[in-house]
This record gives C-alpha cells, sequence and structure tokens, in this order.
C-alpha cells in the first residue's frame, strides 16, 4: 500500500503538489480526489484539528479494536497533514510557503478570510504566478451573499430548490444525509481544476476558481430550472396519486419495503400488467390509454398499493427481473455497502491503517480504468507530516524548533 502523496509513478496527476486549506467535507472531499488521481495532497488543519474529525457517524467495530473515524478518512485519505495556527501571522507565512511551491491551492475560506491571512488569489498569484487558486464556498466570491457562510443543508437543498421540489405537498421537508451537496460540489471542483491545470500547461498563467454549493445545486436542478428561468413558475410537486403516469411512483411491499418503478413510455404498461398477473388491467378501458391512466391515478394506485403489500421485496424482485422492467429497491446503505454489483465494478476499495488496519471506503466516480486511480493510503492523523513537509519547504530545524515553542505548529512534532 502506498503511503500518501507518495504513489509512486502511477496516476494522472503524479508530480502535482496541492495545499488544501479547508474543513469539512465539500473542498476536502475535492482534494481526496485528486489525491486518488496520484496528486500529492498536503492537508493544512489547525493545530487542534478539522473540526469534522469524530463528528460523523463512527462505525461500530469490535471491542477492544481501535476507533476508525470512516467518514473523515474517505475525505481525507491518501494527503499528508500539517498542522499550522493560521490565526498567527508567522501560520499564514508557512502557507504561502508552500503555496510558492505547490501547482494548486484548495480551500474553503470566504473571501474576508481568505483576505484576512493573505490568501486570497491576488496574494497568492504573486507568490506562485502559475498558481490554480481553488475556493469552494456556499454562495461563492462575489454577489451579495459572498460572506455568507452556508452548509449543504441550506446552501444547496435550501436554497437550490432542491428542498422544496421533492417535499410532498403537506408533509414535512426531508433532511438530507450528510454531505450529498458537498460531494456532488467536490466533483465540480475537481473538473474545474483539472481544466484549469491545462490552461496553466498552454499559457504559463495562473488561474481562479470559484465553486459554489449554490450554483452546484443550479445545475443539479437544471432540468426544472430551465423552465422556470423561461416562464418563471415553480415545477409542480405531485402527491402520489397525482403522478403523470402509473410506472413512475413508488409502492411498499408486505414486508414494509419499497419497490420504486421507472417506465415512462406507454408501452411499458401492458408489459408491467402481464408481469404481474392482471392482463385485465391494460384492457380496462379506463387504463387504455397514458390520458385515461393519468384521470384515473387514484383507483391505479389502490390497485398497485394492493398489489405490491400481497408480496415481500424478494418475490417481486424476482417477478420484475424476470419480466425485465425497469425497477430498483429503496436499498438501505448496509445493503448497498455488500451490493454484489457494487463489489464488482470497484465502488469499494481498501485502505491499510496503521492503526485499524485495512477498512474498505468508497471510490470516487471517476471511471478512469488502468490510470492507477485510487486511494494512496490512510488520512493523516493531526500535523502528522507537519515536520516533513515544512522541511521540504526549506525551514530550517531552528525555525521549526522556535514555531514550534510559539504554538504556530504542534509541539508534538518538534525535534
Amino acid at each position: 500500500m502506498s503511503t500518501p502523496g507518495s504513489a509512486g509513478s502511477t496516476g494522472p496527476l503524479h508530480g502535482v503538489r496541492v495545499v488544501e486549506v479547508a474543513g469539512w467535507m465539500a473542498a476536502p472531499g475535492a482534494a481526496a480526489v485528486l489525491a486518488d488521481l496520484g496528486a500529492d495532497v498536503v492537508k493544512v488543519e489547525p493545530v487542534r484539528g478539522d473540526a469534522v474529525r469524530g463528528v460523523i457517524r463512527q462505525p461500530e467495530v469490535p471491542e477492544g479494536a481501535p476507533p476508525l473515524d470512516a467518514s473523515f478518512q474517505m475525505d481525507n485519505r491518501g494527503k499528508r497533514g500539517v498542522a499550522i495556527a493560521l490565526d498567527r501571522p508567522e501560520g499564514a507565512d508557512l502557507v504561502r510557503r508552500l503555496v510558492a511551491g505547490a501547482d494548486v491551492f484548495v480551500n474553503n475560506l470566504l473571501g474576508k478570510r481568505q483576505r484576512r491571512f493573505g490568501l486570497d488569489a491576488e496574494s497568492l498569484l504573486t507568490v506562485n504566478s502559475r498558481l490554480v487558486h481553488a475556493t469552494l464556498t456556499g454562495y461563492g466570491l462575489e454577489g451579495p451573499d459572498a460572506a455568507r457562510p452556508g452548509y449543504d443543508i441550506t446552501a444547496f437543498f435550501g436554497r437550490g430548490g432542491i428542498t422544496h421540489s421533492i417535499t410532498e405537498p403537506g408533509s414535512q421537508a426531508p433532511r438530507s444525509r450528510p454531505a450529498q451537496g458537498d460531494h456532488t460540489a467536490a466533483l465540480a471542483m475537481v473538473a474545474s481544476i483539472l481544466a484549469a491545470l491545462r490552461l496553466v500547461e498552454r499559457t504559463g498563467e495562473g488561474q481562479v476558481i470559484d465553486v459554489s454549493l449554490l450554483a452546484t445545486a443550479a445545475w443539479t436542478m437544471s432540468t426544472d430550472l430551465s423552465a422556470s428561468l423561461v416562464d418563471g413558475k415553480n415545477p409542480r410537486t405531485l402527491g402520489r396519486r397525482r403522478r403523470l403516469h402509473a410506472l413512475q411512483e413508488s409502492f411498499c411491499t408486505a414486508d414494509a419495503r419499497w419497490v420504486l418503478l421507472f417506465m415512462p413510455e406507454a408501452h411499458w404498461w401492458p408489459r408491467f400488467c402481464n408481469a404481474v398477473g392482471h392482463p385485465e388491467w391494460a384492457e380496462d378501458a379506463r387504463f387504455e390509454s397514458l390520458v385515461g391512466r393519468r384521470e384515473h391515478m387514484d383507483e391505479i394506485t389502490d390497485l398497485m398499493d394492493a398489489l405490491f403489500a400481497t408480496r415481500p421485496l424478494a418475490d417481486w424482485a424476482r417477478i420484475l427481473d424476470e419480466a425485465a422492467l425497469i425497477w430498483a429497491p429503496a436499498a438501505t446503505v448496509a445493503e448497498l455497502a455488500v451490493d454484489p454489483h457494487a463489489e464488482a465494478i470497484g465502488l469499494f476499495p481498501e485502505i491499510e491503517h496503521p492503526a485499524a488496519g485495512r477498512f474498505r471506503t468508497v471510490a470516487s466516480p471517476l471511471g478512469l480504468r488502468g490510470a492507477g486511480v485510487g486511494p494512496r493510503g490512510p488520512a493523516p492523523e493531526i500535523g502528522q507530516h507537519t515536520m516533513e513537509v515544512l522541511r521540504e519547504a526549506g525551514l530550517t530545524e531552528e525555525e521549526l524548533a522556535g514555531l514550534a515553542r510559539s504554538g504556530v505548529i504542534p509541539q508534538v512534532n518538534a525535534p
């Protein structure tokens, strides 16, 4: 297993140095994908550590086994860790020294904090004129809400129109699971960085990237949003008895599981009816046409609710698959973790951790084959590589000892 930042000659981004000053999941997730691609990613954390350490659900491990912060491992795998007190002038100076030898600077600092620490694009491009300066925030670096903090629940799901659009009439707004918007925005950040690196290669000029959760949400919602931009109206938020098509719905099985159907074309209706043992539905005058089925959605919903309640999920899986219908179970996360197809396509690579041993994590969805893409090793402990990285940046042992004594870097890493 390769150590962080030293994946040999494999990986499309081998030789690219990334400095990350970011917490939580969005920007760190983007940097983790860059590490999967072979970049040497240096994660700069506060001396106390990234605020997300230990916050998300910790997996249960056998009694006596060391704890495993699986979520932090996933978003920070393959990186080298440096701990610096950024609010100290000497700390900000250290980051600028690291950036001087980097290709990419990844951060999630609001613009006012970037300027406070001298880590804004204008300042850092004077330090390194070929730098890719990449920022990921809730609302971006420009506009009236540029200074507004935002997490994915607020900036992506809430302000991005997603929560409202999936809330059933009369129901409580659903709550998203952690980092869904963050990881979507992370992929936008990765794509932007790859394009920017290409531009630097062609022009020799540094590039500035400004990715936001709100902009990513707008792209995610663009099928609906593109129409609203024309007519100013909201998409219809329909209850399950008012859908446009009978086979675009979910149904509860006898064992309280849910089957999700999506077969919008008209030819699927008779095929479905035959498969589930009710060919008479396809011949019923009320249901013969798409318009008729739409007008009689109440009756169809009652019939299909009663039908799916007669058998458990396993039976419906067999019946629907034998007819080659388009469906999926509402799988649990634990079921996805052991899904044989997910395993077969390599969604769960393993990482070797010095204390926790081997554990599975989630692959980035890049789909590059034979390119040496994948986790390079575990996430760093707080400040684990501080001395190593700062020595590479040219600091002397005397300087390092002084910085440790003054609390700018961890004392534990002092020689």
